[in-house]
């Protein structure tokens, strides 16, 4: 069985007649967007940002390890309740920002 191709030619597919493309010609410019422009792009107010966060959908790439610590660290680290993985996670990552 022979594999489908997955690309395709769209320049081959596609057809624009003589009477859009005379009508693209005639376009009023002026109402063509600037994207060089920053001034001239829209500006969304403060408001629609207000409850936005960045990075939210970031997950950083993680690596198993292997990792002994002492059984009285894990007990305290499992007494703060679910995720003691992620605790130390973030227990190494606070100093790591301290120390750069």
């Amino acid at each position: 069985m022979k594999k489908a191709s997955t690309t395709t030619n769209s320049v081959r597919r596609l057809k624009i007649s003589e009477a859009t493309k005379q009508a693209y010609r005639k376009r009023d410019r002026a109402l063509d967007p600037a994207p060089d422009n920053a001034a001239e792009a829209p500006q969304l107010p403060p408001s629609y940002w207000a409850g936005s966060s960045i990075g939210k959908y970031y997950r950083p790439l993680k690596t198993q390890i292997s990792l002994r610590i002492d059984n009285e660290v894990l007990d305290w680290l499992k007494s703060k309740g679910e995720g003691h993985l992620s605790r130390i996670n973030d227990i190494l990552r606070e100093q790591m920002a301290r120390e750069r």
